[in-house]
């Protein structure tokens, strides 16, 4: 005789839906437990993580930032659960011209109007207020990192280590100063790299201009853009190959409204297909003017200073913004007769990647730090290191690759780590002072009294400018690391074990800290490098402020919770692919997590025997777990987090639930089955349920833990090891589980097309290959006349 055998039909669970505000309890519980303190004196091996430190350059985050670094999050996350000790630093990155940008729109204040102690202290201020906000959303978003001593990159102990590198790049003669043109904003007011620039193409007019040639009746017409840089065109040329200017080179052609003659020279650098084939050298109008000159001995002439004007050398238009000299100009070409046509193009123009203003090529005073003999070993270490995903390693050599110019690192900033040194005033020669301090030239005293060169005692003039932003930030993994701090902290945590961060920095923070970190050390930084996509809206637009289309992460925070936040980043785009983001979107995926709290409670009315007589339709659904842990332990190894994610929400919601939960209900509750097979069920379902939660604590870490701690005791879930697979996957078994689906669902249609409820009899067989499960099958669907071969 069977014997009915039904637990308490109540749920250990209370509550009937997941409340996103007991994430906040959980955040406490966390902080009070210590359970993400890091021990140095570890025994395990040490996982350590160059988190970028994010800037906060205006309202901190739109909602792809705050996704980038939950799932910078999950990384730290998978590493514990791999059996590692976890280092995971908390940073903000404080200096650079995004916040003095910042600073001067919210005070409305210019930077180079206002005193530098003032604009210091409001650039001070303006970060606070932003800091606050964006340590919140990493707390509300659940990041595990070190909160109690998170760093800033204008901190006296950073600056301090910035200097003592350069300082100690100097005395090894990797640094020196030099004229060069280079890159430069006007509005800025300051030198630029290469990596600070951006393209985009704008619209610009060309212009067909005519100019003289001297001692002939005949005109030669030139097509330029920048018919404001006339006044110091030093030639013309033209290609060898282009045979309508064949006789033209070793002439002279009269530049129009100066009157003054220049060569016309034969040379490569002019392309027959554009505009009229003949090209303006000038200094400058772009890298090409400057190869040039270099190439062709040409003598500079200066024509637009450093406040954006026009310099003497531009006659009449002297004082002009470049605009006002642009329009002038062509009025007074358009007067003369000089101008053939005008074309409305779109020309792929230089700017600014904080301004967005166009940068001009000005020669400037900066200091330089070697690169180009650098780039064979930073290209080694480039190949060697492990890239996450792979196709990303080629934006990082493609950009090697282009690195023609040692990098100009001086900056005539206020907000940013000072050049520490000072000028004799005597002898005009540079001293460096010792490690060890925190120097302000502009405002401090040098620390010695005599000049080292001299012996002058008639005083010094400190230096003025600040270094490039990326001078700081690419020594995170040395300051994290304690380099020249704490040698026994550096060989633990230093090379780190990977560097996340976005793909539209690697020909800049990653570049330049693996130029410096190997000058530094001989040493690569790191040894995996994670990249991960942009966040983009509905429409695949990159988010800006200025499109209107950004969307704020607190507010989604606050309503839906952090797990629904993460669950629907980790599953919206693989690894390195950029990923659309919608409030749509995001709050869809509170559904998975609804569902997941429903399975929870119905497995939470069941005690979990500590063994069990497994039945064929377990062994089916563990042999699938084994599947499902297998392919997720192949994205949690890759930390591409879209594949455990999708895998399990496809385990969940299409297998899980609908068809395993569903056949063994009946058993569960002891209908028509007897204690043994009730109690295989119920050790399945715990088991299933163990092992989701566990899968899933990197991505949705708060849900789990809260369920982890009401089912399976007090201790949090996140001490937990990733599960394995029990065995070797049972491909019998699994080959099953498409005819089990069919079936199943071969049957809710035929109920659905008769018009009666899932749970009416309805005549069917089991079909012969499903027979080990008929049992539960004849009980989910009500089966009668189940020894009639199904077809």
């Amino acid at each position: 005789m069977i014997r009915m055998q039904t637990p308490s039909i109540e749920a250990k669970l209370k509550e009937k839906r997941w409340n996103p505000s007991a994430e906040k309890r959980l955040w406490k519980t966390w902080i009070k437990e210590k359970t993400y303190s890091f021990n140095l004196d570890t025994d395990k091996r040490i996982f350590s993580i160059d988190t970028p430190p994010p800037y906060p350059s205006g309202r901190p985050w739109h909602v792809g930032a705050a996704a980038h670094y939950s799932q910078i999050d999950m990384i730290a996350r998978t590493a514990r659960m791999m059996g590692f000790e976890v280092y995971f630093p908390i940073g903000i990155d404080r200096n650079g011209m995004p916040v003095e940008l910042y600073t001067e729109r919210k005070y409305k204040v210019r930077m180079h109007e206002t005193s530098r102690e003032k604009f210091i202290e409001l650039c001070m201020h303006a970060l606070d207020d932003l800091e606050a906000e964006m340590i919140q959303i990493m707390k509300n978003m659940g990041m595990s990192g070190d909160f109690d001593d998170y760093y800033r990159t204008d901190s006296e102990d950073y600056r301090k280590l910035t200097q003592a590198t350069f300082i100690e790049l100097w005395h090894r003669g990797l640094i020196y100063e030099d004229t060069r043109p280079n890159n430069y904003c006007v509005d800025c007011r300051t030198t630029l790299a290469d990596a600070d620039i951006v393209y985009e193409e704008q619209p610009t007019l060309l212009v067909h201009v005519n100019f003289r040639i001297r001692g002939v009746n005949h005109v030669i017409t030139v097509a330029t853009t920048r018919p404001e840089l006339l006044c110091s065109c030093q030639a013309l040329i033209v290609n060898p190959e282009d045979s309508r200017y064949r006789d033209l080179p070793r002439k002279y052609a009269m530049i129009p409204i100066y009157e003054r003659a220049v060569p016309i020279l034969s040379n490569p650098a002019a392309r027959p297909e554009f505009g009229t084939g003949v090209m303006m050298v000038c200094s400058y109008g772009d890298y090409s003017d400057v190869q040039l000159f270099r190439e062709l001995g040409l003598k500079e002439i200066i024509a637009v200073n450093t406040d954006g004007k026009m310099t003497e050398k531009a006659g009449k238009y002297q004082k002009q913004t470049i605009k006002e000299c642009r329009t002038n100009i062509i009025s007074d070409l358009e007067r003369d007769g000089l101008i053939v046509k005008k074309e409305k193009i779109m020309h792929r123009t230089p700017i600014c990647e904080r301004s967005k203003t166009p940068i001009e090529i000005v020669p400037m005073k900066e200091y330089y730090l070697r690169q180009i003999e650098f780039l064979k070993d930073v290209r080694e270490i480039a190949e060697k290191v492990s890239f996450h995903p792979e196709a990303h390693r080629q934006i990082l050599l493609n950009w090697i690759n282009s690195v023609a110019i040692d990098w100009p690192i001086s900056r005539r900033r206020y907000y940013g780590t000072e050049v520490p040194i000072w000028y004799c005033n005597h002898c005009g020669k540079p001293t460096l002072p010792d490690l060890g301090r925190y120097y302000k030239p502009w405002r401090d005293p040098p620390p010695y009294s005599s000049c080292p060169h001299c012996g002058s005692t008639v005083g010094f003039k400190g230096d003025e400018r600040t270094f490039d932003t990326w001078f700081d930030s690419s020594i995170s993994p040395l300051f994290i690391s304690g380099y020249l701090r704490d040698s026994r902290r550096l060989a633990k945590l230093y090379p780190n074990s990977i560097r996340p961060q976005a793909k539209d920095i690697i020909r800049t923070w990653l570049y330049y800290t693996l130029l410096r970190c190997y000058q530094l050390t001989g040493k690569s930084s790191f040894e995996h490098v994670w990249i991960m996509g942009y966040g983009v809206d509905e429409k695949g637009e990159r988010m800006s402020k200025s499109k209107g289309n950004v969307i704020d992460p607190l507010p989604l925070l606050e309503n839906l919770g952090a797990d629904a936040f993460r669950f629907w980043n980790a599953e919206e785009a693989s690894l390195g692919s950029d990923f659309r983001c919608s409030e749509r979107k995001i709050a869809g995926s509170s559904k998975f997590l609804t569902k997941l709290w429903n399975i929870c409670r119905f497995v939470s009315t069941f005690p979990e025997p500590e063994t069990a007589q497994l039945t064929e339709t377990d062994e089916w659904i563990l042999a699938e777990l084994d599947r499902l842990v297998q392919e997720c332990l192949r994205g949690y190894s890759d930390f591409n987090f879209f594949i455990p994610a999708n895998r399990i929400r496809e385990f969940v919601w299409g297998l899980f639930a609908p068809h395993y939960l569903e056949m063994a209900k009946a058993r569960s509750y002891g209908k028509g089955f007897d204690r043994q097979e009730q109690e295989a069920s119920w050790y399945t379902f715990h088991r299933c349920l163990r092992t989701l939660l566990v899968l899933l604590a990197p991505i949705t870490p708060f849900i789990v833990d809260h369920v982890w701690r009401e089912l399976y005791g007090a201790r949090t879930i996140h001490g937990e090891m990733l599960p394995q697979p029990r065995r070797q996957l049972n491909e019998g078994l699994i080959s099953l589980t498409s005819k089990i689906v069919d079936f199943n669902s071969e049957v809710w249609n035929r109920k659905k097309k008769c018009g009666v409820s899932l749970k009416s009899v309805i005549h069917m067989a089991v079909p012969n290959e499903l027979r080990s499960f008929e049992k539960d099958l004849v009980a989910m669907h009500n089966l009668i006349n189940s020894e009639v071969q199904y077809t």
